[in-house]
């Protein structure tokens, strides 16, 4: 049979049901719609997460690790090998915090081709003196503009900027929380002491708030000298190298190259994260089982309208096979109502979703949590309405071809002999 007269049969039982068609166009529209709402939403969300704990996570995190000597004295000594040596409450001893030979390993990872960048960082330990406020925290020595550049530092400074830190030697960008306590602002004097006794006048030139409380209420930054001054070292004392990688999946394999080559410690950045990658991954899974259900129970409304509409059109199909209609036909025909109510009921849902997320993604969200979002996160990424669309067509099909098979097999002698 021509497909213009199965597609006019087809356009004809549709619009002879307007209601019914509408309702189950409508069933696919809103399973699609909140299918792209859900998945934007969500993976917007993941995203944001992700990007602030993981872009600020170096892809490898080289350091020295202070831990007790595997092998102790007692155990090194030939005369008490073949005794039973019991000890006991092994502390270290000797170690410090610096990467011993730091500026070669640097030099040498720089010649790395899956290396991006570098970071170098120093690490102390101090008081905030500022009249008679006294506050514990951490100072971090950094290359600003390579912190920038790497892990997105400027994303998080709420006042000031990262080039002024670089052109202040004396500058310090202090944490929110900090700032607060002190009741400090940009161009005011804080005094930093160390463990040592160094006491060293800094000019707040920025405020920088991660989100994270117990980050900001201790954490500060300083130009990577100015870190070495306060400790006291000099320019090869290094506490940590942070490492950023062209490609992630070189990070395990290159933590392991670093501790053989270089005998220090090195964590990669899915280890440092592991449990927030599964947090993301559980997220993700309930999104995707939250928007498949609706598209589910779309099809199924699909299945019992055009069900119903079998039962009602009983002569009609007698009709058509009575007239020289194949089964087959008659089959195609009601495929074809479904597929047609999936494509307009997807279009319209995949419409419907982009509406509603560019709602959202204009929906004020402000918190001081997170002072870098203005508004809700939103993923606009193509696949998922190219996802959309394609659940669409092949749930309707498979709700359409059930009822389509059934009225494939109807006898048109025992429909009239019923009349």
């Amino acid at each position: 049979m021509k497909v213009n007269v199965i597609f006019d049969i087809t356009r004809t039982h549709l619009l002879s049901r307007l209601k019914q068609s509408s309702i189950a166009a409508l069933g696919v529209t809103f399973g699609i719609g909140t299918f792209i709402v859900l998945m934007s939403f969500m993976t917007g969300l993941n995203g944001l997460l992700d990007g602030l704990i993981l872009n600020r996570t170096p892809h490898v995190r080289i350091y020295n690790e202070i831990e007790p000597s595997e092998v102790q004295p007692i155990e090194a000594d030939e005369a008490f090998s073949s005794a039973w040596n019991i000890i006991k409450s092994v502390k270290p001893k000797g170690s410090e915090e610096r990467i011993h030979n730091a500026l070669p390993i640097i030099s040498t990872l720089e010649k790395d081709s899956r290396v991006r960048g570098i970071s170098p960082q120093v690490n102390a330990s101090v008081f905030y003196l500022a009249g008679s406020i006294e506050l514990n925290g951490v100072v971090t020595g950094i290359l600003p503009l390579e912190e920038t550049r790497l892990f997105n530092f400027d994303e998080y400074i709420v006042s000031g900027s990262p080039e002024a830190l670089a052109k202040n030697r004396n500058g310090i960008l202090l944490g929110a929380g900090v700032a607060k306590k002190m009741s400090l602002s940009i161009g005011d004097k804080i005094q930093v002491s160390t463990a040592r006794g160094v006491l060293v006048p800094l000019k707040i030139v920025g405020i920088f708030q991660s989100g994270l409380a117990d980050v900001d209420n201790i954490q500060s930054y300083v130009n990577l000298s100015m870190g070495q001054q306060l400790l006291g070292e000099g320019k090869t004392y290094i506490t940590d190298i942070n490492l950023k990688l062209h490609n992630i999946e070189d990070a395990v394999p290159m933590t392991n190259e670093v501790r053989r080559s270089f005998d220090v410690s090195a964590i990669d950045i899915k280890t440092a994260n592991a449990q927030f990658e599964t947090g993301t991954s559980i997220r993700n899974l309930i999104t995707y089982a939250v928007s498949i259900t609706l598209l589910i129970v779309a099809g199924f409304g699909i299945y019992n309208i055009l069900n119903m509409m079998i039962y009602e059109k009983m002569n009609d199909i007698a009709i058509l096979k009575a007239t020289g209609f194949s089964g087959d036909d008659v089959k195609n025909i009601f495929i074809s109502q479904a597929m047609l109510i999936g494509l307009v009921g997807g279009s319209l849902g995949l419409l419907l979703g982009y509406s509603l997320s560019v709602v959202i993604d204009h929906t004020p969200f402000e918190t001081e949590a997170l002072p870098t979002i203005d508004t809700f996160p939103v993923n606009f990424d193509p696949m998922f309405y190219l996802g959309g669309i394609i659940f669409a067509m092949v749930s309707t099909f498979l709700a359409g071809y059930l009822p389509a098979r059934k009225a494939r097999r109807i006898d048109p002698v025992e429909i009239i002999r019923g009349q």
